[in-house]
């Protein structure tokens, strides 16, 4: 199994708008204090990790999470990884939403929803899916193999990026799960992606950084981890 780059997914911390129940979408809503000391907190559990990369969604709340986690990095603004555009729904409450013909489609669905005066949750997976996987082979290419980068970028977008990575439908996304402030880590391997982590908040991230190749040496076998022979396991590259 090939070393590969290990793609770290963040979500931002918790907004005005979570705390509230209601849909921000692509409104400037930023952190509150709870969102603003979970930044800080995934901060602390990102020191000492090599990022080779940081590419953030262009939304303030992204923007607000990194320059606490990690405000010596210099993100990058990539458009992919923006938050869904639910049109009209934007800055409602979920409760009534609930109420809309369309949201057993979302839930059930998700691959038929489109919002009015929005976008297509299809249209979000692909896009988002492309932005990640262009972002490391571009990683890959130019700082290797044992290369860790970080997106940070929202629930939706994360949750249909993980479902991409299992092969599963993007009808079956809304069972995955990713928690504001979580890191879910993923490997993109030539044969196919292996999720490392799922939404995380508390783990040890630092095992999560691929040990240096030792071309000229052969490695003594060690223990494996639960499924490090098909190279999924958290402390091998695959």
């Amino acid at each position: 199994m090939v070393s590969v780059a290990t793609l770290l997914l963040l979500r931002h911390g918790r907004t005005t708008a979570n705390a509230d129940g209601g849909l921000a979408g692509r409104q400037p809503v930023e952190l509150d204090d709870t969102g603003r000391a979970q930044a800080a907190a995934v901060g602390e559990r990102l020191r000492g990790v090599p990022l080779a990369a940081v590419v953030t969604s262009p939304l303030i709340r992204c923007r607000q999470t990194l320059e606490l986690a990690l405000p010596e990095a210099a993100p990058v603004v990539e458009d992919g990884l923006i938050e869904c555009d639910y049109g009209s729904w934007e800055g409602q409450q979920l409760k009534k939403l609930a109420k809309e013909p369309l949201w057993p489609v979302v839930q059930q669905r998700p691959s038929a929803a489109v919002f009015p005066d929005g976008e297509a949750m299809a249209a979000m997976a692909a896009r988002a899916v492309a932005a990640v996987r262009s972002w490391d082979a571009r990683v890959s290419a130019e700082h290797g193999p044992e290369a860790v980068w970080l997106a940070c970028s929202h629930g939706d977008v994360i949750k249909a990026i993980v479902a991409d990575a299992l092969g599963v439908h993007l009808d079956l996304f809304q069972r995955i799960v990713a928690d504001p402030a979580s890191v879910t880590a993923i490997r993109f391997t030539p044969l196919r992606p292996f999720l490392v982590r799922l939404n995380d908040t508390g783990g040890d991230l630092h095992a999560l950084v691929p040990p240096p190749s030792r071309k000229r040496r052969r490695r003594a076998p060690r223990a494996a981890d639960s499924d490090a022979a098909v190279g999924g396991g958290a402390g091998a590259a695959s």
